[in-house]
């Protein structure tokens, strides 16, 4: 028996035979080529691409006529969006006649460039786009060496795949009815390809690095997304173990469904807010199939990426539309764009900064560009008048901050009713409690925000002056942390004193382990990745608030998180001991 450890990024466990997939076989010739032949290799760069768009328009076609994946086809058309970026084909074209090399070695070079400058991008899903881009120019390299990629079939009806990486492609075509399972050396939570993997409820465990040059097609597998493990025939006890634990999975899961659709109320009546966080319109569908409240926050930064143009008014009012449709009638609340610093936009030009999570980003890189930002701010307001639209600017610093794009929305509003155009006039308008500074002026920030949204993941991030993405850093990130806790307490105190809403949209609301403290302390709303609202609903049916009350009134008497954990643990996990295997 051999047990691997990765990421879990599916929940589920399954048990089958494994299949690996090996596309590792690969061979690339670097080639030092003449000049005269520069404007052959730049010709066979840029029929590959055309050939690949091709293929990869065609397989959208086809995959449309299932209507389990076409929702999915967006992945697809990441894709698409890469290839016709005019931002590879010149960099790679300048790098053949640069190095005289061939196209082949070109594009490696090329791809290093790129994952050189993913690696530095804070947020967690956006670095993971470079899975994107390394699946693409793969898959170019390919039609370059006439090496084709040869469909995923199952091993048999219990088969589980184990690959270096998998594409959203490979996922929409797979025969999901006998392939359980899947593992992958790379990738991350985030990755498109996770994320149809929890669409799909296909159980998957990603960056087991070494994995492939240590298993065998044919081997008996469990695959446990719920631990992030993977094991290799497994011993009988080992057997018995997982089994188990995938039945009382199964089990719990099948008693959230059913209560999916009843309300999120504790024991003792208080309701509280469950809504999801989304990046493309199609994760619409699964907020409605878990019981979710409406969305809390959509990401627009997907709309912005992997483009050498902004976008315009009307993409961005056809997108949020989309978004909007997804989930009526409930509520939408968007985010503006949160970019800039880490996260560089293909359509702008930036000053590489020192340090980007510091530097000009989110609210800031929208106020340099007033043009642009009030697309979007137009865009919003179009659809406002279709339903129940919230607008929020993220990182606010300050009450300038606040006036400035408040001042550039109520521009728009007087353009758009110069113009006829209709829209929601009492729209509200909300900000992201991300730093230190505004918990501090939290009470000020209160007069002119219609709500607060805490995004928990840079709060803590910046409360703690620490990088939640530096492993060796990584038991220092703590959100029991008084510091944090505290701030949180201050947060919704002084929301509640002013008669507005507070939520939380970080990795806080998504954990059953933080219900009691967010419950207690007086949270309106949690907005949290779409899978997890029926396990937290589930959780929040049998709390009691008055119970949470005390729970969090005593957690802020605490000195240390790891006090604080212990205590919470002590609370709800003999009580709730099924909501935490």
């Amino acid at each position: 028996m051999q047990i691997f450890t990765g990421i879990a990024a599916s929940p589920g466990i399954a048990v089958g035979h494994l299949k690996l997939i090996d596309r590792h076989n690969l061979v690339i010739h670097d080639q030092t080529i003449k000049e005269q032949t520069f404007v052959q290799e730049i010709q066979r760069l840029n029929q590959a691409i055309h050939t690949l768009q091709h293929e990869l328009s065609s397989l959208k076609a086809s995959l449309r006529e299932n209507t389990e994946s076409e929702q999915h086809l967006f992945f697809i058309d990441t894709h698409l969006m890469i290839l016709s970026d005019e931002r590879l084909f010149n960099e790679t074209s300048e790098l053949i006649t640069l190095h005289n090399i061939n196209a082949e070695s070109a594009l490696r070079k090329c791809l290093v460039n790129y994952q050189n400058a993913f690696a530095a991008i804070e947020d967690d899903y956006l670095r993971e786009r470079i899975h994107d881009v390394e699946t693409v120019i793969e898959r170019l390299l390919r039609t370059l060496t006439g090496t084709t990629v040869e469909p995923i079939l199952p091993y048999s009806n219990l088969t589980i795949i184990a690959a270096h990486d998998l594409s959203p492609a490979d996922i929409l075509q797979m025969d999901r009815s006998r392939i359980i399972g899947m593992v992958t050396e790379i990738g991350g939570v985030t990755s498109h390809s996770s994320i149809l993997a929890r669409a799909f409820q296909l159980p998957a465990v990603v960056g087991t690095t070494g994995f492939i040059h240590q298993a065998t097609s044919g081997t008996p597998v469990i695959v446990d997304g719920l631990a992030g493990r993977v094991i290799l025939s497994p011993d009988q006890e080992t057997f018995r173990e997982c089994l188990q634990r995938k039945r009382r999975y199964e089990y719990l899961e099948s008693k959230m469904r059913l209560e999916a659709d009843k309300p999120a109320v504790t024991v003792d009546g208080h309701q509280l807010l469950l809504k999801g966080n989304v990046e493309i319109p199609q994760e619409g569908d699964s907020i409605l199939a878990n019981g979710g409240a409406g969305i809390g926050l959509y990401r627009t930064e997907m709309l912005f990426m992997n483009r050498p143009t902004l976008p315009d008014e009307e993409e961005q009012f056809q997108e949020y539309r989309a978004v909007q449709l997804s989930i009526a009638p409930l509520p939408l609340t968007i985010r503006t764009l949160d970019a800039g610093g880490d996260k560089l936009l293909d359509g702008l030009s930036s000053d590489l900064e020192q340090n980007p999570a510091l530097g000009v980003r989110a609210i800031r890189l929208s106020l340099t560009m007033p043009d642009e930002f009030k697309k979007q701010l137009r865009a919003i307001l179009r659809i406002s008048v279709y339903g129940t639209v919230r607008i929020m600017f993220p990182m606010i610093s300050g009450l300038e901050e606040l006036r400035q794009a408040k001042l550039l929305l109520e521009q728009c509003k007087h353009e758009l009713t110069a113009e006829g155009i209709p829209f929601d006039h009492h729209l509200a308008v909300g900000i992201m409690i991300e730093i230190p500074s505004a918990v501090t002026i939290a009470d000020l920030l209160a007069r002119e925000a219609d709500f607060f949204s805490i995004g928990t993941n840079d709060l803590i991030q910046y409360t703690l002056a620490l990088d939640r993405t530096n492993q060796a850093l990584s038991p220092l990130y703590q959100p029991f942390h008084p510091a944090v806790i505290r701030s949180l307490a201050r947060i919704v105190s002084v929301a509640h004193e002013a008669g507005i809403e507070a939520c939380i949209c970080g990795e806080m609301a998504g954990e059953p382990l933080y219900l009691p403290l967010l419950l207690g302390l007086g949270y309106d709303e949690l907005s949290m990745g779409t899978a997890s609202i029926p396990r937290v609903k589930q959780f929040l049916r049998r709390c009691s608030f008055q119970e949470a009350t005390r729970i969090a009134a005593n957690a802020l008497t605490y000195a240390t998180a790891a006090e604080v954990e212990a205590y919470i643990k002590q609370e709800i996990t003999s009580r709730f001991a099924e909501s935490f295997d």
